[in-house]
């Protein structure tokens, strides 16, 4: 009976943290959850070493009672075509000059007058873990507009260059034609293709690149072990507050995308893309493009020599920042990351909280 009841306790107190955390997705009781503790703690219970003991299934315990209890708790809802209360979300098919691209335009009600494109990752999609990113945009004023690259998610092209560059150029002018103001968001290899096609001619008012890789150079043997490093890095409690939007199996299954199609490799993508010479292109430009690189300390793929080569190529234009506790994953989803490039944006587009006005589809 007591270790029953010191399984109770740690389980109670287990709830009780996640619910005045906010961490929902790892809560399964709010308004008992007080109560359950109380009642828990005031039974007895076996000594020290057995709460050690049951640490681990009560932690098991409680991931799996909250993961039953928050079912409709799913962050990637949040992203579905829809008006909500303080937004209206569409799904598109942008025209451009080699086929459609798929969208997600998000309009804050009222509309406003400035709009910031995001580009993911390699082997992501536009939904990929963006819903935090969105909030901060929505609650900030701007609107934003999520796009497949070539090669992924809904896109019917593979990814081959250079037309997935042109595929980024296009609804960069489609913002253009309804935006005083345009902004835009890069994530490795989405930075990449986003830089080239700025420094190619398409027009933004501030950009901002998150950990792209100067090159990439990975046989089967590194790849595995960057995996390892990443999984290891992302491990953080920095990384709880995912749960604050979703289910543990939920956000597990949010990593879950369709893939890359290809008809190039995407070590030779970037090759291709040269993403240093976009960095001198932009250097050049007078007045020079307000420009904001982020750095994650923990990157496996971008390891610190290629980092300090890109901030040796921001020197004196560009603003750069290396958040030492984010790793190459964890990244796009870090608060401080996400909180710091919108604020920096906001600057950047002349308004502390981006203007109101008239947004269309």
């Amino acid at each position: 009976m007591r270790l029953l009841n010191t399984f109770l306790r740690l389980i109670t107190l287990g709830n009780a943290a996640a619910h005045l955390s906010g961490l929902q997705g790892l809560s399964w009781s709010n308004r008992l959850a007080l109560p359950f503790l109380t009642l828990a703690w005031s039974q007895p219970a076996s000594g020290w070493r057995s709460h050690l003991v049951l640490l681990l299934p009560a932690l098991i315990g409680q991931i799996g009672l909250a993961t039953l209890r928050r079912r409709q708790l799913d962050p990637k809802q949040q992203l579905r075509p829809g008006r909500y209360p303080d937004r209206q979300i569409v799904r598109l098919d942008l025209p451009a000059r080699h086929g459609p691209v798929p969208a997600l335009h998000i309009v804050p009600h009222g509309g406003t007058k400035t709009a910031v494109l995001v580009t993911h990752g390699s082997g992501c999609d536009k939904t990929f873990y963006a819903w935090r990113l969105v909030d901060e945009l929505i609650a900030h004023g701007a609107a934003a507009l999520l796009i497949d690259l070539d090669g992924h998610g809904e896109s019917p092209r593979p990814q081959a260059f250079p037309h997935m560059v042109d595929s980024v150029a296009d609804p960069i002018d489609w913002l253009r034609q309804r935006y005083a103001q345009v902004g835009a968001i890069g994530m490795s290899l989405g930075g990449a293709v986003l830089a080239r096609a700025v420094a190619n001619g398409a027009s933004v008012d501030a950009l901002a690149l998150w950990e792209v890789p100067p090159r990439l150079r990975l046989d089967a043997r590194a790849y595995r072990q960057v995996q390892i490093r990443e999984a290891l890095a992302i491990l953080q409690l920095r990384m709880l507050h995912l749960f604050r939007d979703g289910a543990v199996d939920h956000v597990i299954r949010a990593w879950q995308t369709s893939g890359i199609r290809a008809t190039i490799s995407t070590w030779d993508l970037f090759d291709a893309l040269a993403f240093p010479n976009s960095l001198r292109t932009l250097a050049r430009r007078e007045p020079p493009l307000p420009t904001l690189l982020v750095y994650a300390g923990r990157d496996a793929i971008v390891p610190p020599a290629a980092a300090a080569e890109v901030a040796a190529l921001a020197a004196g234009w560009a603003e750069y920042h290396l958040l030492p506790f984010a790793s190459h994953i964890s990244l796009p989803i870090d608060l401080e990351c996400i909180t710091l490039t919108v604020d920096w944006l906001a600057r950047h587009l002349n308004q502390p909280a981006f203007t109101t006005g008239l947004g269309s589809e």
